[in-house]
């Protein structure tokens, strides 16, 4: 493979993605909408002393879902589009190989997506301005937002050469790229509704004076108000049964989402009681807690002072990560779609569908 042939054709795909008008009001349109989304969450996170955070984690979560909104348009048709309006025939009779013809469009497809990143780093600078965020949450932030760019681009790009209509191909991008952000937790909710458990479940109240209306003590007297241990507790009617959803089954079809991977792998941080401070630690939190399982024999004890249950930093801190199984998965689709489009783009070809188009 020469790198130079493919950046030749990355590069004049680039140009000719560049040079119209429309492109440049899509990156007008994509600006303001971040402007707007900034604005906003400052005053949704201005109730901490650190609302960088919370910021920055929105204005990523939003670059990632317009990428992802604009990018199968921007690469679903770059290989059959081309072969459409009659200019990949002759690319196909140079000395690049079908490999890098493949490879350097996926490139440009990338660049392309990475363009609209770039248009949200001064948003993400502004962010920084209310301090509290870590080097360390941008680094991995940024990896994975560039990751995840690189895998719709190449989904876009590998089913433009493996599907003859240019319509079809956009369409079937779309359709790959909704299954994985708005149909994994379609199948989530409704598979784990789908497998329930039996839970018992048992209530324990404290009891009080009839006189004075101050809880019974263990003791016998009634100065335990402020110390839950020593109240009495007593079972308040016979235990009750209910189905209960067993999502610590089937959390796993969540690991590839692109919105929780990229909160998955993204340091964040909490609050003094225990609760993130931005939206990677609250989607983090959301998805650990579906790794534990319920428990089937369930007792409410109101003497109970641990009843609350553990917080949101102790569930991340004792649940598994589960993003590069997700990445992992993602790209290794990617890179048997591209294998696919370039033996589909490969010349001289054996078979064309119906009304290909051949030079």
């Amino acid at each position: 493979m020469n790198t130079s042939r493919l950046w030749t054709i990355a590069r004049l795909d680039l140009t000719q993605r560049i040079r119209t008008i429309s492109w440049y009001v899509l990156l007008g349109v994509f600006a303001v909408v971040l402007v707007g989304t900034t604005a906003l969450s400052f005053l949704s996170f201005s109730y901490l002393d650190d609302s960088g955070p919370g910021v920055y984690s929105v204005v990523v979560l939003v670059t990632l879902l317009l990428i992802v909104l604009v990018s199968p348009t921007l690469s679903g048709n770059s290989i059959n589009g081309d072969r459409d309006a009659a200019t990949l025939a002759p690319l196909q009779v140079t000395q690049a190989t079908t490999t890098e013809i493949v490879l350097g469009k996926f490139l440009a497809a990338w660049l392309t997506g990475l363009t609209f990143a770039a248009v949200a780093v001064p948003f993400l600078v502004i962010a920084t301005f209310g301090g509290g965020v870590e080097p360390i949450t941008v680094l991995a932030s940024t990896a994975i937002l560039v990751a995840e760019t690189g895998v719709v681009a190449a989904f876009g790009t590998a089913l433009s050469g493996v599907l003859a209509r240019p319509l079809f191909s956009v369409a079937a991008t779309y359709l790959v790229v909704a299954a994985l952000t708005i149909g994994t937790p379609i199948a989530f909710g409704l598979i784990g509704s789908s497998i329930a458990s039996e839970r018992t479940e048992r209530y324990l109240t404290a009891q009080y004076d009839p006189t004075t209306g101050a809880p019974v003590c263990e003791d016998g007297t009634t100065n335990c108000a402020s110390d839950l241990s020593q109240q009495v507790c007593e079972e308040e009617g016979p235990p009750t049964t209910s189905r209960i959803p067993r999502f610590d089954y089937v959390w796993w079809i969540l690991a590839a989402n692109p919105f929780v991977i990229l909160a998955d792998a993204t340091p964040s941080g909490f609050t003094v009681d225990g609760y993130p401070d931005d939206l990677f630690g609250q989607t983090k939190y959301a998805v650990r807690q579906a790794q534990v399982a319920p428990d089937l024999d369930y007792v409410y004890d109101e003497c109970d002072p641990e009843q609350n249950g553990p917080t949101a930093e102790e569930v991340v801190a004792s649940t598994v990560p589960s993003w590069f199984i997700g990445l992992g998965g993602q790209v290794i689709v990617a890179t048997l779609l591209l294998w696919w489009a370039v033996s589909r783009t490969r010349t001289p070809a054996r078979r064309l569908p119906p009304g290909t188009r051949i030079a």
